[in-house]
């Protein structure tokens, strides 16, 4: 898989985080955590936590390719790890592909094990646009969506009320990951991060013109989306509890 620079990330650089960069395989996380908290031990223990999940998942893939492969969700097996049981319920409940949900399930494990280990007051993981944060502050993300003249000049803004949480972000324009849609970027928020990377996915792949903004974006209001937002070439469509600012 080619490797594809994730220019977005200087658009999360702030006084506020010191942040470094983790690649183990296609796995590639963006850590930001406290001012003078980066460390050799905590960059040693991010890998090897990535490692460990990595093996669990590709183990568990060599001898369920169905797991992998489907654009559908698919039962729950008896005896199956964490990992792979979180990323089923996410699918069911949206209708796709288990597959859609590996990089939101990915930033929250990190993200809740480097807090255990270390007890950062704030962190933020970001995985391929799929991120998880628990703030303590108010924190405003910008939106990359490719080539849409929107691209980062919308801002959302968090209430850490609603912390922890997943932002995830889809886009049918940008990147390598499968999507039947053509929207420049569809993100949804949730407490479950792996369930915001699904449903993403999963609604992203409903917007194929500009016309279908509204619609799918009124498929978003159930109450396990705490906000969501569709952008298409110079169109938006927002819902939700998050306040929204245009630069």
């Amino acid at each position: 898989m080619p490797y594809e620079p994730r220019n977005y990330r200087k658009i999360m650089q702030s006084d506020r985080f010191e942040s470094f960069v983790v690649n183990y395989k296609e796995t590639d996380l963006w850590i930001g955590v406290p001012p003078k908290c980066v460390s050799k031990d905590l960059k040693k223990f991010v890998l090897e936590k990535i490692k460990q999940l990595r093996y669990e998942l590709d183990f568990y893939i060599k001898n369920n390719e169905n797991f992998q492969n489907s654009l559908t969700s698919i039962p729950m097996n008896e005896n199956i790890p964490i990992s792979v049981k979180t990323m089923i319920n996410a699918s069911q409940k949206t209708g796709i592909g288990p597959m859609s949900a590996v990089a939101g399930y990915f930033s929250e494990y990190i993200g809740n094990e480097v807090k255990k280990k270390f007890g950062f007051d704030e962190i933020v993981i970001e995985n391929g646009g799929d991120i998880f944060l628990d703030i303590k502050e108010e924190l405003i993300l910008t939106i990359y969506a490719g080539k849409s003249p929107l691209t980062e000049k919308i801002g959302v803004k968090i209430d850490p009320k609603y912390s922890p949480l997943g932002i995830c972000t889809s886009s049918g324009t940008v990147g390598h990951s499968l999507s039947f849609g053509k929207a420049d970027a569809v993100m949804i928020a949730c407490k479950n991060t792996s369930l915001a990377d699904s449903y993403a996915t999963a609604f992203c792949n409903k917007v194929k013109s500009i016309d279908d903004i509204n619609k799918v974006l009124k498929q978003t209001e159930i109450s396990e989306i705490l906000s969501a937002i569709i952008i298409y070439d110079d169109k938006i469509g927002v819902q939700g509890k998050f306040e929204i600012i245009f630069f």
